[in-house]
């Protein structure tokens, strides 16, 4: 009876902290998406919505990993119970990342609403974006439902996210020869659009996790990454 209460107590502390991971992801994914559309519409007053929310992402996962500290501690939960909390706590990091990138996708916008109009390349980086976001809701979802079809078919998307990342920055360097006041912009741009392909990375790293939840094992790492630009850096 004693040891049916320590059961029930371990997943009712699971239970609330599934909840603030699947809070901290609606977050993120809001933020991903307002961060791409405040970028294509100039919306400064959305950008600074995005900066300052980041803040909710990031006490959620400090209070997530200090919950699932303490359960750990308090319940020495089994091995398999074990890791679905390191789990959680490995998901959480991804998120935050996730929506450190989305902040500064933000507080690039404050600065390219007074620069030169780059045609089309904003409207490209929001379809990447979107493309993340609907791989990180299907990244949660498979964590929830225990789905690792779903997570395995995340992964193969972030391909997907790496080449509309090159088509794009081929298309800055295009701007850039064409006029040298768009240097500055396309340079921008091009931070924005490689913080979307690394949130396409974290989002693959969550997609594994699961993976490795459901089967033990995490995937096949040979999936080769289609990013073949070496250009200024990452603008983390």
């Amino acid at each position: 009876m004693h040891e049916q209460h320590i059961v029930s107590a371990f997943d009712r502390d699971l239970e609330a902290i599934q909840a603030m991971l699947m809070k901290m992801g609606g977050l993120v994914e809001t933020a991903i998406v307002e961060g791409a559309l405040s970028l294509e519409t100039r919306d400064v007053e959305l950008a600074e919505k995005v900066r300052k929310n980041d803040a909710l992402i990031d006490e959620l996962e400090e209070q997530l990993t200090e919950e699932a500290t303490r359960v750990i501690a308090l319940r020495a939960p089994t091995a398999s119970d074990l890791r679905t909390v390191m789990t959680v706590i490995k998901i959480s990091a991804n998120l935050e990342r996730c929506g450190d990138y989305a902040k500064n996708m933000a507080k690039r916008t404050t600065v390219l609403a007074e620069s030169n109009v780059i045609a089309g390349a904003p409207a490209s980086i929001r379809r990447m974006a979107r493309e993340v976001q609907l791989m990180l809701k299907d990244a949660l979802d498979a964590y929830i439902q225990r789905d690792d079809a779903l997570a395995l078919q995340v992964i193969q998307r972030d391909e997907d996210v790496d080449q509309l990342y090159n088509a794009l920055f081929r298309e800055l360097l295009t701007h850039m020869m064409e006029d040298p006041r768009n240097i500055t912009p396309c340079m921008h741009l091009h931070f924005i659009a490689k913080n979307v392909e690394r949130m396409g990375d974290h989002v693959t790293s969550v997609a594994e996790q699961v993976i490795y939840l459901v089967t033990g094992k995490f995937p096949d790492e040979s999936r080769p990454k289609y990013d073949r630009t070496s250009f200024i850096g990452e603008g983390a």
